[in-house]
């Protein structure tokens, strides 16, 4: 009973997403118009097209040069994208689903700086990285980003507020204590700078007087 309510569950996602996917094809801006220019020319749709484009790519990323940069412009360009496009509308729910993917994106940058060097010598690491990033980014309730946010970071991230915002406190008030001596220091540099040059003035003009005196 249960896997088939999980079957359902994964079918659903997986329609969800074909339509997402061919709605996003069929939108009206500059790239879907290069794709339907292709499509009248070659009679082929465009999401046979885009499939094609995406059967060649994840080919690529296994045995083409690049393929780390590759991986991480999908990664950054598609989300920044839609990133915009939920900042400029009126819904709040798109903003929270970027946000998340990025939070989730920076702890997944956080964790390869230290793991890449090993994994980056698999053959099939980035395109499983690229599966991973769009997994995170796809277009349903429950994908990558909502999964590991709600039941990684977000656990964590709770657990350690506490010491977290204590030793945020603490280096701002060191950073403040610090402004605050350079500003002292500052202050007292420039107090000190007038004075000499007030000095330097008042000996240049008795100098001219004791040699009037002296003549």
């Amino acid at each position: 009973m249960a896997s088939t309510e999980t079957e359902t569950q994964i079918k659903a996602q997986a329609q969800t997403v074909k339509e997402k996917f061919e709605k996003f094809l069929y939108e009206k801006n500059a790239f879907t118009e290069i794709l339907e220019k292709i499509e009248k020319k070659t009679g082929v749709k465009r999401t046979y097209f885009c499939g094609a484009v995406v059967v060649i790519f994840a080919v690529y990323l296994i045995f083409g040069y690049g393929a780390s940069f590759l991986c991480n412009l999908v990664g950054f360009l598609y989300p920044a994208y839609c990133s915009v496009k939920a900042i400029e509308s009126e819904s709040k729910d798109d903003d929270t689903q970027w946000l998340t993917y990025w939070v989730v994106y920076s702890a997944f940058s956080l964790a390869e700086f230290f793991s890449d060097i090993f994994l980056s010598w698999f053959p099939f690491y980035y395109l499983a990285k690229l599966a991973f990033l769009a997994w995170c980014m796809a277009p349903i309730q429950s994908n990558g980003s909502q999964f590991l946010y709600h039941r990684v970071i977000k656990p964590f991230v709770l657990k350690h507020q506490k010491q977290v915002d204590e030793a945020l406190d603490k280096v701002q008030g060191a950073f403040d204590k610090a402004e605050e001596a350079a500003r002292q220091a500052a202050s007292d540099a420039a107090a000190k700078a007038a004075a000499d040059a007030v000095s330097s003035s008042l000996n240049q003009e008795q100098e001219p007087e004791g040699d009037k005196k002296t003549n």
